[in-house]
C-alpha cells in the first residue's frame, strides 16, 4: 500500500504525478475519469468545496461556446476525489454538447456515482449569453446515512454562511 506521511493513502491514483504522461479528453465526460483517495476522517462531517472557474461546453443547438464557474460542494463519506481527476473531468466537457442544466445534473450523478458522499450540490454558474446568465444548483443526500441528521444540521450552517468561499 501506498502511504505518504501524513498516512494519506495514494495507491488508487493514476493522474496524479504521472508527468508528461496525462491524458487529455475534451468531449466525452463520465465518472471513470474522477479518481478518489480514502477519506481520512470519516464520522467526521466536514466540507470540501472546489471552484472551476475555467469551464466550457458547448450548446447542443448553436454549437457555441458556454462558460461558467463550477463549483462543487460535498461531506465526503468514505472517499474523497483526487483533485488532477477533477480538472480532466471538467476538462472533458470542452467539446461536449449539452443543455446547462443537463451538464450541472450529470456532473452531480457521476461524482454521486464515484464517491457516494454523505452531501452534495454541484452549482453552475453560467456566464450570461444573449443577455441571459442562468445559475443551475443540483444537490443530492445520503439519506440512509446514520449521520443524515448531523449532516444536514452542518450544510444549513454552511449554507447561511456569508462568503463561505472567501479567505
Amino acid at each position: 500500500m501506498k502511504t505518504t506521511k501524513s498516512q494519506d493513502r495514494t495507491e488508487s491514483l493514476k493522474s496524479l504525478g504521472q508527468a508528461g504522461a496525462t491524458k487529455y479528453n475534451y468531449d466525452t465526460p463520465s465518472p471513470e475519469i474522477l479518481e478518489t483517495f480514502p477519506n481520512n476522517f470519516p464520522g467526521r462531517p466536514y466540507i470540501i468545496s472546489i471552484e472551476f472557474p475555467e469551464y466550457t461546453s458547448l450548446c447542443p443547438v448553436t454549437g457555441q461556446p458556454d462558460f461558467a464557474t463550477i463549483i462543487v460542494e460535498y461531506i465526503p463519506d468514505e472517499l474523497c476525489v483526487e483533485s488532477k481527476s477533477f480538472k480532466l473531468y471538467m476538462g472533458s466537457y470542452r467539446n461536449h454538447q449539452s443543455f446547462m442544466e443537463t451538464i450541472t445534473n450529470n456532473i452531480l450523478d457521476h461524482f454521486v456515482e464515484s464517491l457516494s458522499p454523505l452531501w452534495m450540490r454541484v452549482k453552475g454558474i453560467f456566464s450570461p449569453r444573449g443577455g441571459t446568465g442562468l445559475h443551475v444548483f443540483a444537490e443530492h443526500y445520503k439519506k440512509d446515512s446514520a449521520e443524515y441528521e448531523q449532516v444536514r444540521d452542518v450544510v444549513k450552517e454552511w449554507k447561511s454562511e456569508a462568503n463561505r468561499h472567501g479567505a
